[in-house]
């Protein structure tokens, strides 16, 4: 068995069949890949809590037929303490099913590199990357355990079946490294390629930097279309550092793309269709222009002005992502309106909350004011935070402020865009709303929300954040909602002329050959949007949860921007400042 998001999935799906079919696991015997070390069971952070609270607490196994790494025993008990596990693995008759997720380190279990491939049940230093990816769930790298207690690659190896599994972007570099990389022990999962029955279950983005999906055409021939020729010309111009217009037949034939020369050559006319089509993706009115003949335009000119609805999964998401086009929307005349799906109240420092706190306390002091029950409250609020344990969940109260202090800098941002206050709609989506890293599932009450305000904006326009390498998952989530409620009005009037806009850019961002509007951005106004990031004071500096980019937000929205920007400029479009992009979804 195996922890973390990439599994619970399949671990629901086992309960949904227990419980709906009544299959028994009464005759399964589990072992756990690992643990930290040390660490107490019942901590919100071990994987004993994490097992029992996804799967075994909802199966029929029985619990002497359960093993799971004990974090808590003495240090000098934990090599004794792993030969023990091992020969219970050889007891139980070795295992038949393992289950694999892998680290951005490339280790399985918590084999990190330099474990060598017939490593046994050991402890293990973590590498500093699996601790910084692991900060979010201990509210700071400094409380992630240095060392954990892991089943060997050797162990791993011995298994009859493996299934590897990977979902999103997050996890394609090192998905490709593992299956298509040369074996090595700086990437421990590589050694799966040598098992005899090892099966890789991914996601099309987890998948999408191997040959077969990202270039196909070195594999063999290829079906070529618009979406696959776009795709190849602009990888062909990156590869070479050539312009479009600039390629050559002999660049085609001589980098895997002979067959789309003698199908749909000569290069020139490959290049200037392909050329075109990037071309009529620049708009400066994502909002579409009026009066003007938008055939080649990506939005349509009408109606004018349009109702433009953004989503926001966290309250900074709509600056961070698209605040040059959510500034452009409201200065050209469009009635703009922002959805923060969530609070937000989980990535906001204690320390600010004490800073309110003093701040209406020394308020009350000041004005000889009688203690009011805000004053209590804070004073309260304080006692709490004086005492609270790393990683404990927050009182009621603690999370109520710190929503607040997110929902005064959202606004402190809409307005700074231009959208009126009235405009500025906070979902407080309740699958958020657990006090820890680790959400619910998404419910109906959270896509009911959703639909009621699709109808009460009835939008022209729809943004929605299409960001999945989101580490938390949150941007998954909303998007999913945000989905589903579509599907639910896509038959009401009003949406028979709405457009969907998916952005990124808080955590990474659309290839140029995936791009559907690209919207330039001048110096001034990428100086607005970060001014617009700015008011999101508690996330400036260091936010809570940086996720493994060291950079701000502002920096890495820029930097993306730009990127976009000379992306296009080099393969010989026009130069901008910076670009922010966007893919249509279709429902």
């Amino acid at each position: 068995m195996a922890t973390g998001s990439t599994p619970v999935g399949i671990y629901n799906e086992l309960i949904q069949i227990h419980e709906e079919e009544g299959l028994s696991f009464k005759n399964v015997v589990t072992f756990n890949l690992d643990e930290y070390f040390p660490i107490d069971p019942k901590s919100l952070q071990s994987y004993v809590r994490f097992m029992h609270e996804h799967l075994f607490d909802h199966l029929d196994i029985p619990l002497n037929q359960i093993h799971i790494p004990d974090g808590s025993i003495q240090e000098e008990d934990v090599y004794s303490y792993c030969e023990e596990y091992e020969k219970k693995i050889e007891k139980a008759g070795g295992i038949d099913i393992q289950l694999l997720g892998v680290g951005r380190t490339g280790h399985i279990g918590f084999n990190e590199p330099g474990s060598r491939p017939d490593s046994p049940t050991r402890l293990i230093t973590l590498d500093k990357i699996t601790r910084k990816d692991a900060a979010s769930d201990f509210f700071g790298e400094e409380y992630v355990p240095r060392r954990a207690i892991t089943m060997g690659v050797g162990t791993i190896l011995k298994a009859k079946r493996i299934f590897l599994m990977a979902w999103g972007e997050g996890k394609s570099g090192i998905i490709r490294e593992t299956i298509e990389g040369e074996i090595r022990e700086s990437i421990p999962a590589t050694y799966l390629q040598e098992h005899s029955n090892t099966t890789a279950i991914l996601d099309e983005a987890s998948a999408a930097k191997l040959i077969r999906i990202n270039t196909p055409w070195l594999l063999g021939s290829c079906d070529w279309d618009d979406i696959s020729t776009r795709k190849a010309v602009v990888w062909l111009c990156q590869k070479l550092d050539k312009p479009i217009l600039k390629l050559t037949d002999e660049n085609y034939n001589e980098n895997g793309m002979a067959d789309l020369i003698t199908t749909a050559g000569p290069a020139y006319n490959i290049n200037i269709k392909v050329f075109n089509q990037l071309q009529h993706t620049i708009t400066g009115w994502p909002g579409g222009k009026p009066n003007e003949d938008d055939k080649y335009r990506p939005e349509r000119k009408s109606p004018f002005p349009k109702r433009a609805l953004v989503f926001s999964p966290h309250p900074d998401d709509d600056v961070i992502s698209m605040g040059g086009t959510l500034i452009r929307l409201v200065d050209q005349g469009h009635e703009v309106h922002i959805a923060y799906q969530t609070s937000g109240n989980i990535a906001v420092f204690d320390d600010d909350v004490v800073r309110f706190a003093d701040f209406v306390i020394d308020y009350s002091e000041a004005f000889g004011m009688k203690e009011q029950k805000a004053e209590k409250l804070f004073r309260k609020v304080n006692e709490f935070l004086k005492n609270k344990q790393p990683g404990q969940v927050d009182a009621p109260e603690v999370k109520m402020i710190k929503g607040l202090i997110r929902r005064g800098e959202a606004k402190a941002g809409g307005r700074y865009c231009g959208v009126p206050d009235e405009n500025m709609h906070f979902m407080d989506m309740p699958f958020y709303e657990t006090g820890k890293v680790k959400k619910n599932p998404i419910g109906e009450e959270d896509i009911q929300i959703t639909v009621d305000l699709l109808r009460e904006v009835k939008p022209h326009q729809v943004y929605a954040a299409g960001d999945l390498s989101d580490p938390h998952g949150t941007h998954r989530v909303c998007l999913k909602a945000v989905i589903e409620a579509l599907n639910v009005v896509k038959n009401d009037d009003w949406a028979k002329d709405c457009w969907v806009w998916l952005y990124r850019g808080a955590w990474q961002e659309w290839d140029v050959n995936e791009i559907e509007m690209a919207v330039p951005l001048s110096p001034l106004e990428l100086k607005r949007k970060r001014r617009a990031i700015f008011k999101h004071q508690s996330q400036k500096d260091r936010p809570l949860f940086p996720g493994s980019d060291a950079r701000e937000f502002w920096q890495r929205s820029e930097d993306r921007n730009r990127g976009t920007a000379e992306a296009y400029d080099q393969l010989g479009l026009a130069e901008y400042e910076a670009i922010e992009g966007f893919v249509r979804y279709h429902f």
